[in-house]
Formats: C-alpha cells, structure tokens, sequence
C-alpha cells in the first residue's frame, strides 16, 4: 500500500445503517476517499496493528483518524481505546468515539484512556451529517498532526 492508497479515515462499526450514514455523511462532504470499514474491535486491532497477513506491516495501515463505536462485538470500542493510546506507535492517532451511549461511566472511562473527542450519535439525520462534516473538517483539514 503506497501514501496515495493509505487509509485515512478508520471507521469501526457494527450496525449497517450507521456505516451507510457515516460513509453517505463522510462522502457528501468530502471529507475522505480512503475509508475503511471494520465490524468489530477485533478487526480495528487486526488492521491497524498489522495482524491481517495480507497487509504490508502495520506502519502501513495506520489512519490518519479513528471513528469508533463503543458497543462492538468480540472486543469492545473501550478496549481498543485502551491500545491504541497505550502504544507510542498509535497513541497520537486522533480518536472520535462516534456512540448512541450517553451513559456518564461511559463518557469519563473514554476520555481517562485518552479519546480526542465523545459524541453522541444524533438520531435525526441532517445532525448525524452535520456532525460528521465537522468532525471530517476538523480532525482531517484544521487539525495539525505530527508527521510520522
């Protein structure tokens, strides 16, 4: 995988109506072209820490942001949290919990393990799109990351 064919954007869902609205939002808006899409925890960690065999290394398959789902099959969206800003590897990567949980434990426990910013999935269309046009403007165009 060359620069020009890296992931930028790591969306971990497991609803398919939330990955359909995400990626309609995160395509109406230009926000990104390289998206990928993983179902559960287990498969984030597979992909970005380079366990998937027919990928080039994980250096490679690092995006430039994370939008994760708390309420995930096999390894929870807390956990992956909790790996990703536990590696100096990954630690920097920028990480927006995208959740329908309003739950207060759920909101400290994210931003204890080190998430970039918690929000609530809105119901209503038009704000869920709204939301992920800001997000994608922010943390892909305004935001300054290091250069890895």
């Amino acid at each position: 995988m060359t620069d020009n064919e890296a992931v930028e954007i790591l969306l971990v869902e497991d609803n398919p109506n939330d990955v359909e609205l995400a990626l309609h939002a995160l395509k109406k808006n230009k926000v990104s072209n390289r998206i990928q899409v993983v179902r559960d925890g287990e498969e984030a960690l597979d992909f970005i820490f380079g366990k998937d065999t027919s990928s080039g290394g994980p250096s490679e398959q690092r995006p430039k942001m994370v939008l994760l789902d708390l309420k995930l099959p096999k390894v929870d969206g807390l956990e992956v949290l909790r790996r990703l800003k536990g590696d100096p590897a990954t630690r920097s990567i920028p990480v927006i919990i995208l959740t329908s949980s309003r739950e207060e434990q759920d909101i400290v426990k994210s931003y204890d393990l080190g998430v970039n910013s918690y929000i609530v999935k809105p119901v209503d269309f038009q704000q869920f799109n709204e939301a992920i046009r800001q997000l994608g403007l922010y943390w892909m165009v305004v935001n300054q990351a290091p250069i890895h």
